[in-house]
């Protein structure tokens, strides 16, 4: 009990000494809660992350300090004159081929268990093993500039940050080394995720030759990534027409998009495809988005995606709808769609409702969702490693990936080293594709 009021004194001498300004005594407070061996605050944890970068990392705090610079810089090479000019109004989409839609049931191991739920317990090894390795190679390169003693600190408070989300939180994402710990924990399987969802979108038939694409809350520009790769395994199979690709990231976090441009030179670029990609970048909170001073065009868009970005706190969920919404009003196309992505926990939570077999509560809940966006349901498909909508046991799952999930070879050993993991990550799926339309007016 005494050593817990001591502790909660400490705490709130460092909250005062930091309000007031007085750095020195903060430094000092915050080394006697150290001594203590007292869990650090989120407050203490990020004064403690910017006396690091000051003190022992000034070459990396120059890197974060031009950030936007570089970031600008990068934009401005790859920004495009005039949209409107560069592609024409055409909407010839890419022919479903069935030799290459039986290659990728084959390879991904897809088992359609009824008209919505999707079992994939495979990958195409060729394609995302190599991807893997080097984003493993770019990781590695990007921790050798940060002493092993200081990365290890940085990286746990960077991954206690995104662990909210396991517990039902919205994550800060505001330590330096977030970027990197969401690319070791997140990043494959969302990219995994969305390569499917677009190859469900070429099976419908619905993939133009020339796509623009708005990717709302985009982080390092997974959405992407999920078509590169996907078109990648295209082009390895068969011969493709010329592409053309719009890609529009919208983010708050301009650290997420700088390492996600970063990564996307060293892998994307290298790639011999048939693909033209024009980046726009728009750092920009949607919740300060304002339709007449946005950057984002009108009536432009054939396609905008919301992935994994769907709040927990019900009032901040019904903020961002009624945003996604304007924003979706204004710049998607009369005959454009949205394509959302959302967790199978996230979207029953939301309406105070359990995942089970029910298919008939699954097609209400998610009419329910695709209804508060103002839009119309087109199709949804379940993507489940599985094969059941209902969570089995910890045990009985980690059994289940050993012998039937793709292992992610390059990534494990590295989570292994940082994070003390004693077991190797999979590919794993438990997301709801769903393609909707604006309504009809």
């Amino acid at each position: 009990m005494i050593n817990s009021i001591a502790n909660w004194w400490r705490s709130q001498q460092f909250k005062s000494a930091v309000k007031r300004g007085d750095i020195k005594l903060a430094i000092k407070v915050l080394e006697e809660i150290q001594k203590a061996g007292a869990k650090l605050s989120w407050l203490e944890r990020l004064f403690r992350e910017k006396l690091q970068s000051e003190q022992y990392l000034q070459q990396y705090k120059q890197e974060a300090g031009s950030l936007n610079i570089k970031l600008k810089e990068a934009l401005n090479k790859l920004e495009f004159l005039d949209v409107q000019e560069v592609f024409d109004e055409s909407v010839d989409v890419i022919k479903p081929d069935d030799e290459f839609i039986k290659f990728v049931y084959k390879t991904f191991n897809l088992i359609q268990h009824d008209e919505h739920k999707l079992q994939c317990t495979g990958i195409d090894e060729r394609i995302f093993d190599d991807f893997e390795a080097r984003l493993v190679e770019y990781l590695k390169e990007e921790f050798k500039k940060i002493s092993e003693k200081h990365l290890k600190v940085k990286l746990e408070d960077a991954l206690e940050d995104i662990n909210t989300l396991k517990i039902g939180q919205d994550p800060d994402y505001r330590f330096s080394l977030t970027p990197h710990v969401y690319f070791m924990k997140y990043f494959l399987e969302n990219v995994y995720c969305l390569y499917l969802a677009w190859f469900l979108i070429y099976k419908a038939g619905l993939l133009p030759q020339k796509v623009n694409i708005l990717d709302i809350a985009a982080g390092p520009g997974t959405v992407g990534y999920g078509l590169a790769l996907f078109l990648q395994s295209m082009s390895g199979f068969f011969q493709i027409p010329q592409i053309h690709i719009s890609y529009y990231s919208l983010e708050k976090q301009d650290a997420f998009q700088f390492r996600g441009l970063q990564f996307w030179r060293k892998y994307i670029e290298s790639r011999k495809t048939p693909i033209n990609t024009f980046f726009r970048f728009v750092t920009e909170d949607i919740f300060n988005w304002k339709p007449h001073s946005s950057n984002i065009p009108n009536n432009f868009f054939d396609f905008i995606v919301i992935s994994h970005c769907f709040f927990n706190i019900p009032a901040r969920s019904l903020e961002a709808n009624k945003i996604y919404k304007q924003i979706i009003d204004s710049s998607l196309k009369q005959s454009g769609y949205v394509l959302l992505i959302v967790q199978d926990k996230k979207l029953f939570k939301a309406y105070n409702a359990y995942q089970s077999e029910d298919h008939i509560q699954e097609q209400k809940i998610v009419n329910m969702f695709v209804s508060d966006l103002g839009l119309d349901l087109v199709w949804y498909q379940y993507l489940t490693s599985t094969g059941l909508r209902t969570i089995i046991k910890s045990a009985e799952f980690g059994k289940f990936a050993r012998e039937k999930l793709p292992k992610k070879i390059y990534m494990s050993p590295l989570i292994h080293h940082y994070f003390n993991q004693k077991y190797d990550q999979h590919y794993t799926l438990d997301d709801y594709v769903i393609l909707a339309q604006m309504k009809s007016r």
